[in-house]
């Protein structure tokens, strides 16, 4: 158990702002700041970060919470695991008692993953430094390639030893499971006879972190010349490692990345480590795989603008800068870089200063379809055909631009560089389009054909509000935000005066905002109607009670994914407006600060007002027609309620008039 005092340390420290934007590129926005949403794909941003309340909220996915929410959403982090890691960046000591192997054992599966991969990765560091075989072999290859010590601790690199089981009996010896060894790949299980062997068995290792650190997997690469094994091999998919979606050095580039607003893309893992080395750290590699849109979407979290870097001598080089599509289709924008023939971005990095490593990628960087033509022109070798076919290529690329802007550019671009009229290009735009369109429309047949239709003659009625769950989301809204100030109300009820007649009584009080709300709900016996509404007012209220302040952030760490989200959904109402621009369209957002007194008063009474008024409406439907039945009691009954509804409409008649 990790110690209150920890916790609470943790909570004081920890900015939102800042722990999301290591995961995702924030803007300002007025006093708030708003991106992309990671949870989704999208391309208008829809996630508002409020540094004032300390919590954030994503209006695509309906996710929403703190700094701690947020890494157990983004990252599937258990809380504890949340704690540590803001613990970790804020250098706050974790008091906590020790991991035994009972807890091991009752870590869910997911987590079992991680911390098996996480003792991997330490296994295979302490392997290399600390083992003859390990200085020998893997440490010796290491500094061959040029890696310093800060380096090989910066990536964690290591080993794993030429024996076919030395690290899964280490493993179990550490009462970790085969299960999750096997689950991982880390270890090989024949099913023949359940004999185990490691799967790295002699070969140097680079641990697959994803964007917080969290161990995912492994890149292994073979030291020696046993054609019939794989020079680099990876962990196989796994709950925790889907080679699609991860990108290498991420972990170690995102602050730089979102700080220089741009990322470097290459192929290997050395690439990455030798351009950290050398002082550029916005840089990541697709391991070999082709770049998927899963990736692309991992970069577009920090940065809009992507630089991919290629070898001089790269033999499918066409093929390759085919994800670029893929990159302008997520309206990103695209430069791309070659180096010199025999050059790689690893030894151009490794036998070059960082001030001409800077410079090179500077002056080389290009704009994509700059770089396409070069490229294609010395195919298409004057030969018409060819050239045509190039033409089509780069117009196939402008068609994946969405901003009409960028693409009236590129147009203009593509015309001079190729020497062919705008207008020819914009009808081959206009065919790609027209292709593009049909073959949706066909998909989209396709699939309502496949669709079972349920109510084939229904009109769609329009959506009725819901007003009494307004009037409730507002009464939290309340709570949340003021309930500890103060006011003073003034209350007009009825009384009896020395002849029995009713007579209007005026009260001023001050009260506690959260007093006022229990106390006016209290007086007509009321409970919220919606049971998540309910529970946050019924802990809201007792919490209040037993304390002399309020954060929200903390508050909403201890309450269930479900209420959170509510939370959050109400408290950012306002930031979920600033995204629809109203300004813009000259429509004004009220501003419920100008006076907490008017805005109390008018949403306790005007609820009251509305939940009375049904009261009275199922009375009357419970007055029977048959002149035997006795109604006295229910027209008794509708008569004080009447009285009532009538005291509170004065009342919200004199709030409503008075400002």
């Amino acid at each position: 158990m990790i110690s209150k005092e920890t916790i609470e340390k943790v909570f004081d420290q920890a900015r939102v702002e800042e722990v999301i934007g290591d995961f995702v590129q924030l803007k300002r926005s007025g006093s708030n700041m708003k991106g992309l949403s990671p949870f989704v794909n999208e391309k208008s941003p829809s996630f508002m970060v409020s540094p004032v309340k300390q919590i954030w909220k994503d209006f695509s996915s309906g996710k929403g919470g703190n700094s701690v929410t947020f890494l157990m959403e983004h990252e599937h982090f258990t809380y504890p695991e949340a704690i540590k890691y803001l613990a970790n960046k804020y250098g706050i000591e974790v008091e906590e008692t020790i991991v035994t192997n009972e807890d091991l054992e009752q870590a869910n599966e997911k987590e079992s993953m991680y911390l098996v991969s996480e003792f991997a990765r330490d296994y295979f560091h302490k392997t290399m430094l600390n083992t003859d075989e390990g200085q020998a072999i893997g440490l010796s290859y290491f500094k061959e390639r040029g890696f310093s010590k800060g380096t090989i601790e910066k990536f964690q690199l290591g080993y794993s030893p030429d024996s076919w089981d030395a690290f899964t009996k280490e493993a179990l010896g550490k009462a970790y499971k085969l299960e999750y060894l096997e689950k991982t790949g880390l270890t090989i299980v024949k099913q023949e006879d359940g004999k185990t062997f490691d799967r790295f068995k002699g070969r140097v290792m680079f641990p697959i972190q994803s964007m917080s650190g969290r161990v995912l997997g492994f890149g292994g690469r073979i030291l020696t010349n046993d054609k019939k094994a794989a020079k680099y091999l990876n962990s196989p998919e796994s709950e925790i490692y889907h080679k699609s979606k991860v990108l290498y050095g991420i972990f170690q580039a995102k602050q730089s990345i979102a700080k220089l607003d741009n990322c470097y893309l290459v192929e290997g893992y050395t690439d990455v480590i030798q351009f950290n080395q050398s002082g550029i750290e916005n840089v990541v590699a697709s391991s070999g795989t082709a770049l998927t849109p899963d990736q692309i979407r991992l970069v577009n979290r920090l940065t809009n603008n992507i630089t991919v870097l290629f070898d001089g001598d790269a033999a499918g080089l066409r093929a390759s800068i085919r994800g670029i599509d893929l990159i302008l289709e997520a309206g990103m924008n695209v430069k791309v870089c070659s180096f010199p023939d025999g050059e790689d971005p690893d030894s151009f990095a490794k036998n070059n200063s960082y001030e001409v490593l800077k410079q090179y990628l500077d002056e080389n960087s290009k704009d994509f379809i700059q770089f396409k033509a070069d490229l294609l022109v010395k195919e298409a070798n004057n030969d018409p055909i060819k050239k045509a076919e190039l033409i089509r290529d780069m117009v196939v690329s402008i068609s994946k631009i969405s901003d009409f802007i960028k693409r009236e550019i590129y147009i203009k671009e593509c015309s001079r560089i190729m020497d062919i009229t705008e207008d020819v290009i914009r009808s081959t735009l206009a065919q790609i389009e027209k292709k593009d369109v049909s073959d949706a429309n066909k998909k989209f047949t396709e699939e309502k054909k496949a669709f079972e239709v349920h109510k084939n003659n229904e009109q769609l009625q329009p959506e009725k509000i819901d007003s009494q769950y307004i009037f409730e989301q507002k009464i939290i809204e309340i709570l949340l935000t003021n309930g500890l100030k103060s006011e003073t109300f003034t209350e007009i009820f009825q009384a009896e005066d020395e002849t029995g007649n009713l007579v209007d009584i005026k009260e001023i009080n001050s009260y506690k905002i959260y007093e006022k709300i229990y106390l006016a709900l209290h007086e007509d016996e009321i409970e919220l109607s919606n049971p998540v509404f309910k529970n946050i007012y019924t802990d809201i209220i007792n919490y209040y009670n037993q304390n002399l302040e309020f954060e929200i952030d903390k508050y909403i760490s201890e309450t269930t994914p479900e209420i959170t989200d509510k939370i959050t959904s109400i408290l950012m109402l306002e930031e979920r407006d600033s995204l629809h621009k109203w300004h813009l369209r000259k429509i004004v957002v009220e501003d419920k600060d100008i006076n907490l007194e008017q805005n109390v008063s008018e949403t306790i009474l005007s609820y009251r007002f509305l939940l009375i008024d049904k009261m009275i409406a199922e009375n009357m439907k419970n007055i029977s027609p048959d002149v035997t039945v006795d109604n006295s009691e229910i027209l008794s009954n509708s008569k004080d309620l009447i009285t009532l509804r009538n005291v509170i409409a004065k009342n919200l008649g004199r709030v409503l008039v008075r400002f």
